[in-house]
């Protein structure tokens, strides 16, 4: 099927680039884009040539995070359902029965940095600047966020980047362990390329039940997790302050949240 959102190219060695491709937006993940990467994963589930998948951006950005534009409009009701969906698209990144490598060609934030800890390892450009800034908008993580960051470079940093709401660089991000590698820029994806060349030169049934196994390990504490998320993710939008953080987003200004 074509899609408006994102470009995907196979190449022979089964290796599938899915690029998110949004670049006037930075790649900001509206539900369109987010129903489109549903549909991609699933087709290149079924298709038998593809062993592995990429998943970066175009331009300048991986995934600057969700559209902020949406969220003006989300009860609370409706952002439980916007939380839930996107979990169950994540999800569905993360138990991808082949490797996935996200490439992270730039900024990867709020939702683009859960994207991204929803694969199972990444390679940074030194371009990159990833983060959750949630908080900065008076709401939290809704896509797994509190979840995975942790798992990824433990609790006490997970609680400074989630409470602070700041952004990391490429180097920063390789130190505490959130990226396996920093590249030159025009080289990311072949490096991406050459480590998943190794791992398809491996044997596939183990690959995967290797991965299948270590996903598991966390998937029972995991999916409670996420149900907490969504509670509170979609609580924060009956809150004033979730009005001032996305309307001072919206209008470039600082916010002045109240508490309340």
């Amino acid at each position: 099927m074509g899609y408006k959102n994102l470009l995907i190219v196979v190449d022979r060695e089964g290796i599938a680039v899915i690029t998110l491709n949004r670049p006037e937006s930075l790649n900001a993940l509206n539900m369109e884009t987010m129903d489109e990467l549903d549909k991609a994963l699933t087709e290149c589930e079924k298709n038998v040539t593809v062993k592995a998948l990429i998943l970066t951006g175009s331009g300048k950005a991986f995934v600057a995070g969700a559209d902020i534009t949406q969220f003006n409009a989300l009860s609370p009701e409706q952002a439980k359902e916007f939380a839930r969906r996107g979990q169950e698209i994540f999800n569905k990144v993360e138990n991808f029965p082949h490797p996935v490598v996200g490439a992270i060609n730039g900024f990867a934030l709020g939702g683009g940095c859960e994207l991204a800890l929803s694969c199972d390892f990444l390679y940074a450009s030194t371009y990159a600047k990833l983060g959750q800034p949630e908080v900065n908008l008076g709401i939290i993580c809704g896509w797994g966020g509190t979840q995975r960051l942790v798992r990824h470079v433990g609790l006490p940093k997970a609680r400074e980047l989630l409470y602070s709401g700041e952004m990391i660089d490429a180097h920063e991000a390789y130190r505490i362990g959130l990226v396996n590698k920093v590249c030159d820029p025009q080289k990311l994806l072949d490096e991406v390329k050459a480590k998943l060349k190794l791992i398809l030169s491996r044997g596939p049934l183990a690959v995967s039940r290797t991965k299948k196994i270590v996903n598991d390990t966390f998937k029972e504490s995991l999916e409670k997790g996420l149900h907490n998320e969504q509670e509170g993710f979609s609580s924060l939008f009956g809150t004033e302050d979730k009005k001032e953080g996305v309307n001072a987003f919206l209008e470039k200004r600082p916010a002045n949240f109240q508490g309340k």
